[in-house]
């Protein structure tokens, strides 16, 4: 099958995660990407461990993040090698970097400086906090701009204290966004011609995540996000929403009618509340403390078969081990094994879009550090 982005060059002047994530998707779609790396050490994702997890010396997080691509090695201080690079982007599409504001001026491969090299190309920029105001120079890291964005004040229950994602959701959404503003613009190109500057932040993304309870905050008389302090799982929601312990394991319920829920499940303790549009908000702990007791009486089974049938929104939880077992795992069809030319091979996942029907699986693993140097040398 021939993917959408066959044919285009992708130059990646990106390290750790939010800029080779959304890398990663362009070479999944069918774009050439090359990681522009320093010869000694490269991305210094190759030594950032989950785990303390290696593989063929380097971590599992950059083999996750950087399968399908070529790397090729160059001293941007180097006059010679800074000049194989300008080669290189006179012959690209697309360049993507994630070094502070400044850094790619002092090199001289900023915007105006590529766009004299190459007037089509789309030079996409990812920054911690955008390259003005008084957060440009703070470190673009993902723990710390999740804690001043304000998301940390949603999860969790009230009595927590602020709690982080598990994830580092600030480098994925922007990724996401990059991928996204890139792509915008290489429709533009082929329209127009002309090249285009794509700029976007970790705090900008993280802000952009939360738009639908800062919407409300804005228009609620600024009210702050208030968690509840029983089976917390979104501050902006009303019981029964949340997660609860079974007797055997445990249940999620999404939104849904609380007289409907305690008509399936018998909970008669709910009836106080039931005839009070406002209390599922106003009496959300109450309500939920008394769901939390009483869901702890059955199994997670027992439950499910007594709600799914009627259409009440709910679900069990599962772990990984769970989740990967299961049928539908197998039906997704979300993994994959790639390899290097070493036979070293790494299970990890494939990119989640179809195209045409089919889905995109490459066995094309991470690059070792300059793998691919002497061959693009070759073709310049």
């Amino acid at each position: 099958m021939k993917r959408p982005l066959e044919g285009l060059v992708v130059l990646e002047f990106c390290q750790y995660l939010a800029g080779p994530a959304a890398g990663l998707r362009l070479a999944d779609l069918g774009a050439r990407v090359i990681k522009i790396e320093r010869p000694q050490g490269g991305d210094a994702c190759r030594q950032l461990a989950i785990r303390n997890l290696f593989v063929d010396g380097d971590s599992s997080v950059f083999h996750t993040v950087n399968r399908n691509k070529d790397s090729y090695t160059a001293d941007l201080k180097n006059p010679d090698d800074l000049e194989r690079v300008k080669q290189l982007i006179a012959r690209a599409d697309v360049l993507t970097h994630n070094f502070r504001p400044g850094v790619m001026d002092k090199i001289g491969l900023d915007y105006a400086k590529v766009r004299e090299i190459n007037p089509r190309i789309v030079y996409a920029e990812v920054s911690g906090y955008g390259k003005t105001g008084p957060w440009r120079a703070k470190p673009g890291q993902d723990l710390l701009a999740q804690s001043m964005s304000g998301l940390t004040w949603l999860s969790g229950d009230a009595d927590d204290g602020p709690v982080p994602f598990g994830l580092a959701m600030g480098d994925m959404l922007c990724g996401a966004h990059l991928v996204q503003g890139i792509l915008a613009a290489l429709v533009r190109r082929g329209k127009t011609g002309a090249g285009c500057l794509v700029e976007v932040s970790l705090m900008e993304s993280l802000i952009d995540f939360q738009f639908e309870v800062l919407t409300t905050h804005f228009n609620d008389g600024g009210k702050l996000p208030q968690r509840s302090s029983v089976r917390n799982a979104h501050a902006y929601l009303g019981a029964p929403y949340g997660i609860y312990q079974t007797a055997d394991g445990w249940l999620a319920i999404a939104m849904g009618s609380l007289e409907r829920l305690a008509g399936l499940i018998g909970c008669d303790k709910l009836a106080p509340f039931l005839n009070h549009s406002s209390a599922n908000f106003e009496q959300r702990d109450e309500i939920k403390a008394i769901l939390a007791t009483h869901f702890l009486t059955r199994g997670t089974a027992d439950w499910l078969s007594v709600l799914e049938p009627a259409d009440y929104w709910c679900s069990e939880i599962l772990n990984y081990d769970q989740l990967t077992r299961h049928d539908a795992w197998q039906a997704l069809g979300m993994d994959q094994m790639v390899h290097r030319a070493n036979g070293t091979a790494l299970k990890t996942l494939r990119c989640p879009i179809r195209i045409d029907g089919q889905r995109l699986y490459s066995d094309k693993a991470a690059p070792v550090l300059g793998e691919t140097t002497s061959s693009i040398n070759s073709d310049l």
